[in-house]
């Protein structure tokens, strides 16, 4: 019998309003979201209180080919921070020499109220390979990671199969900085690939001292049932899973049966997904 977690925290969800975008070369602009939390009201009243979330973590919202439009958007998750407690924030940041102004303006922010993150992702260009760095992207790389491991601050990174983005990039960078900063691996992985080649590969990080976590956010349904069974058989890893539905990009109740419903997983397991890890790790923090 499937039973419900005393409370949902939302440790990965966005902000902020984007515009409609002609993807993939479509005849005419469109809003796959079909909505947007444009300011924390907005967030608060259509994704909190609407989906009994007690807390969340937000960070601004993307998908469109504008750099800055995400940069700008943070003004938005400090704004969210600043005026509810129930809101912890993700500074967006970039590798790319391109974004290096806007990068160091947003890391200025690390200590500011609620600002226990950091967010990019390589879908707009660049790589998460060190080895793939010019001198420019490392040293900006750099700086992004020691403010990071000065501020103690949660670094998230998107990850999807194929592409930049696929895990296998992200390995390489996981085994450089991993030990020293948080690194999150946001959709773990992102698809059948990054499943298969992430479950065993996390486990075994986290038993030899990194400090890497996951949401199940876009997994395929075998994958969060695979990572959990396997934390549940091997008692590694229970403290690095969120539960994060990726709102507005994903969808709140998919995201919450798709861990809630997987059978023969503990309680006290399930409780730490969806909230207990959120509460141990930013405990007296915001």
């Amino acid at each position: 019998m499937t039973t419900h977690p005393k409370k949902i925290i939302d440790a990965h969800c966005h902000i902020g309003e984007i515009p409609p975008w002609k993807f993939y070369d479509l005849e005419h602009p469109v809003k796959p979201t079909v909505y947007d939390y444009r300011n924390v009201d907005e967030f608060i009243k259509n994704h909190m209180d609407r989906f009994k979330v007690e807390r969340a973590m937000v960070m601004s919202n993307y998908g469109v080919p504008i750099h800055e439009l995400s940069f700008d958007l943070n003004e938005v998750v400090m704004d969210a921070t600043a005026k509810s407690d129930r809101i912890l924030g993700a500074l967006w940041v970039s590798f790319l020499p391109r974004n290096a102004e806007l990068t160091r303006k947003a890391l200025s922010y690390a200590g500011e109220k609620g600002m226990v993150a950091l967010k990019t992702t390589f879908l707009l260009g660049g790589n998460p390979d060190p080895n793939t760095w010019d001198e420019e992207t490392k040293a900006l790389a750099d700086e992004c990671f020691d403010v990071a491991e000065k501020h103690d601050l949660i670094f998230h990174f998107h990850t999807s199969p194929g592409g930049s983005s696929d895990i296998n990039n992200f390995i390489p960078m996981v085994e450089q900085y991993g030990k020293r900063v948080k690194i999150y691996l946001v959709h773990f992985g992102g698809g059948v690939s990054g499943h298969i080649k992430l479950v065993p590969k996390f486990l075994k990080w986290v038993e030899e001292g990194y400090k890497v976590y996951t949401d199940t956010s876009w997994a395929v349904g075998f994958g969060a049932r695979w990572l959990l069974t396997e934390i549940e058989r091997t008692g590694i890893g229970g403290d690095r899973v969120f539960f994060g539905s990726d709102e507005p990009w994903s969808d709140f109740d998919s995201e919450y049966w798709k861990l809630n419903g997987i059978r023969d997983i503990s309680q006290e397991l399930k409780d730490r997904v969806f909230w207990r890890n959120y509460e141990e790790l930013f405990e007296g923090k915001g």
